[in-house]
């Protein structure tokens, strides 16, 4: 797939067929987040993943209110923000912005579905990614990804518009 079709093909999935996401895909999703631009190349970025039945579920209780997509999901991909290896002060959450969305463009080229689950600045959520993965206190559970094969198909959608531009 090409990058711009990747990106204007994308959608967020929600439910997922009971088809396994091999640790080779997961290997591939992990390098495309880590050849994401970061600020000084700093990289503050550290990943939890888990095809755990249990640890899904848990996920599924623990950090989004019992929605059923960690249930269905086959892996699930938590990145953290190591605040320590920022190459510029205050610019690890735009680092860890561009790790997500390189995980989820080449989710979507290999023909996974994901969706972005926020997890930082929401209390609960990173208490339950910190009970459920193991996040240790150094770490901020920055944005989880449940993948699979997609269960939906959603039609691309055109997001362009002009009256957001502004032309000097």
């Amino acid at each position: 797939m090409e990058t711009i079709q990747a990106i204007m093909t994308r959608r967020s999935i929600r439910a997922f067929q009971d088809t396994p996401v091999s640790e080779e895909q997961i290997k591939t999703l992990l390098e495309a987040a880590m050849n994401a631009p970061s600020a000084g190349d700093g990289r503050p970025w550290e990943f939890f993943v888990t095809t755990d039945r249990a640890k899904l579920d848990a996920l599924a209780a623990e950090v989004d209110e019992g929605n059923a997509m960690f249930r269905q999901s086959q892996a699930a991909v938590l990145i953290c923000l190591d605040k320590s290896l920022e190459g510029f002060e205050g610019f690890g959450e735009q680092d860890c912005s561009c790790a997500a969305q390189n995980l989820q463009l080449a989710a979507q080229d290999m023909g996974l579905g994901t969706v972005w689950i926020a997890v930082i600045n929401v209390p609960p959520r990173v208490a339950g990614c910190r009970s459920v993965l193991g996040v240790p206190e150094k770490l901020t559970p920055f944005a989880l990804f449940p993948l699979g094969v997609p269960d939906e198909t959603l039609e691309p959608e055109y997001r362009y518009d002009e009256s957001k531009i502004t032309r000097l």
